[in-house]
């Protein structure tokens, strides 16, 4: 596996535990629809969370956040909405970046809840 394939995996695991440890749910991983992915859907409460892990080893080309383009967020919304039509689920959606540095220095997990507002 390629060394930032090893990264963006390793950084879906630090978010994951990082939401659990927050008392979220995690009700899926890596969920696919079409060409879409949700890295991480969770539950917390009556919300449900689609979570963009965004993750990278340096901020010299901006910050992870900074990667999730409008492209990327319409395939987001589109394969939410059919994650809520598949479980039958009536909750309040919400769409959250969780953007992670992690090198030798050590890793700095920054939580941006309401990222974008989907339409």
């Amino acid at each position: 596996m390629a060394e930032h394939n090893q990264l963006g995996k390793k950084g879906e695991e630090l978010a994951a535990e990082y939401l659990q440890l927050k008392e979220y749910e995690i009700l899926a991983r890596n969920y696919r629809f079409n060409k879409a992915e949700i890295d991480l859907i969770a539950r917390r409460g009556d919300t449900l969370i689609a979570a963009e892990v965004k993750t990278r080893s340096t901020h010299e080309f901006g910050d992870p956040q900074d990667f999730v383009k409008p492209k990327q967020i319409q395939q987001l919304v589109k394969a939410m909405n059919h994650f809520i039509e598949e479980e039958g689920l009536d909750l309040e959606v919400r769409f959250d970046i969780i953007a992670i540095i992690k090198n030798n220095s050590g890793t700095r997990i920054e939580h941006i809840q309401d990222a974008f507002l989907y339409f």
